[in-house]
């Protein structure tokens, strides 16, 4: 079976939101890592210091025919059509283990 890396970059109070609508869709699981990070638009100066820009990096590893209703489902609970919320792309994988338990029993190989 082949599958892919959907990365999501995230702000932490949708999370929650995006990991369950992209479990509602396919998706088995999900690793959430703390990050910070700027964009074009949602820079913040604060007496002109520049503020920590959280956000949270979201790894779903997909069977590959889940891919674009995993990624529509990010998009929607992300707000990701809101300037500054978020971003999510889609890397190929060549090889992965560890996977076969979550897998339906007919569908392991």
């Amino acid at each position: 079976m082949a599958f892919k890396c959907i990365v999501a970059m995230v702000k932490p109070n949708l999370t929650d939101q995006v990991v369950a609508s992209a479990k509602d869709v396919g998706a088995t699981g999900a690793t959430i890592i703390d990050a910070s990070g700027t964009g074009a638009r949602e820079a913040k100066t604060f007496f002109g210091l520049s503020l920590d820009i959280r956000t949270e990096v979201v790894l779903f590893l997909v069977a590959e025919e889940r891919v674009e209703a995993v990624l529509s489902a990010i998009r929607e609970a992300g707000c990701f059509h809101e300037p500054g919320t978020g971003i999510a792309f889609v890397l190929a994988v060549e090889s992965a283990i560890g996977f076969e338990s979550q897998m339906p029993e007919g569908r392991r190989k």
